[in-house]
């Protein structure tokens, strides 16, 4: 399943995006996982400094 961001949790830092291989991944005020191109790697999950990431 791909990343699902908790939105309400979410910084918008970046780091997510920073560490997406295949750039699913944009920000403006929260963090957005664009499901067609998420490939399920978690390293978005691992790299979410407030844990507002997870795989569902």
């Amino acid at each position: 399943m791909p990343a699902f961001v908790h939105e309400e949790e979410c910084i918008a830092c970046g780091a997510c995006a920073d560490v997406c291989a295949v750039e699913a991944i944009t920000v403006d005020e929260v963090a957005h996982v664009n499901p067609d191109i998420c490939i399920d790697c978690g390293m978005c999950v691992e790299e979410c400094p407030t844990n507002c990431i997870s795989m569902e």
